[in-house]
C-alpha cells in the first residue's frame, strides 16, 4: 500500500501542511463532495478565514456566502462553531487529542481521526466512505456494509491494519485507492496492490471476464 501510494498518490494541497485548522476544513468539505468541486473553494476559504481566530470573528452570513455553492450549508457553521469555541477554550487551536476533539460540535470519529492522524501524526484510523469500502471488499467481501454491526467491524479492522509508522501516508493511502482503483462502480482490480489477498477480487475479475 505504501510503496503504491508513493507512486499514485493524489497531490492535494491539504497532503502539504499539518496545520490542524487547514486540515479540518479539507475534512469537512470533503464530507459529501466531490475533490475537485472542493479544491477551488479550499483555497478561497483559507485566503478570507486564514486562521480559527479569523473565522470565529466573521460574521455568519458571511461565511455561509463564502462557502456556497458547495452546498450542506450547516457545514460551515459548524465549522464556525468549532473556531469559536477553539479560540473560547484552547487558545485558538486545535487539542490534538480524540476525547477533546469528539468534544466538539461537528466533530465525529473520522473527523478526528483524520485531524490526529495527517494534523499530529498520531496513530488514529479512519473510516470515510471510501476507506469502508476498501476494507470491506479486501477484508470481508459478504453480507451488508452499510450496516451497523459491519461498521463497527470495519473501524475494528481500520484501527487493526494501520501501521505504526507512515501513519499519514497509509490513511492517505487507503482513501486514495477507494477513491480511484476501488470506486463503487467498476473497480480495477488488475491495478490494486491489495488484489491477491482481496476477498472481493475474484468475484470482480470474473464478471469483467464473462462480460468480454
Amino acid at each position: 500500500m505504501l510503496a503504491w501510494y508513493r507512486a499514485n498518490g493524489r497531490s492535494l494541497p491539504w497532503r502539504d501542511t499539518d496545520d490542524p485548522y487547514h486540515i479540518l476544513v479539507s475534512e469537512v468539505m470533503l464530507q459529501q463532495t466531490q475533490v475537485d468541486r472542493v479544491l477551488p473553494k479550499y483555497h478561497e476559504w483559507l485566503k478570507r478565514f486564514p486562521s480559527l481566530e479569523a473565522l470565529a470573528n466573521a460574521a455568519e452570513d458571511d461565511v455561509v456566502q463564502t462557502w456556497r455553492p458547495l452546498g450542506y450549508n450547516i457545514r460551515p457553521r459548524r465549522l464556525q462553531a468549532i473556531a469559536r469555541e477553539a479560540v473560547a477554550n484552547y487558545g485558538g487551536a486545535l487539542p490534538g487529542d480524540e476525547e477533546t476533539l469528539l468534544s466538539f460540535k461537528g466533530i465525529g470519529r473520522y473527523t478526528a481521526g483524520a485531524v490526529m492522524s495527517f494534523a499530529f501524526g498520531k496513530r488514529a484510523a479512519i473510516l470515510d466512505t471510501n476507506v469502508a469500502r476498501v476494507l470491506y471488499r479486501v477484508f470481508v467481501g459478504k453480507g451488508d456494509p452499510k450496516g451497523h454491526a459491519m461498521i463497527n467491524r470495519l473501524w475494528e479492522i481500520s484501527e487493526a491494519v494501520l501501521p505504526h509508522k507512515h501513519v499519514f501516508d497509509f490513511n492517505q493511502a487507503l482513501m486514495d485507492l477507494g477513491a480511484t482503483v476501488c470506486p463503487a462502480r467498476k473497480p480495477q482490480c488488475e491495478a490494486c496492490p491489495m488484489r491477491r489477498g482481496c476477498k472481493s477480487a475474484p468475484q470482480f475479475l470474473k464478471l469483467k471476464t464473462g462480460s468480454r
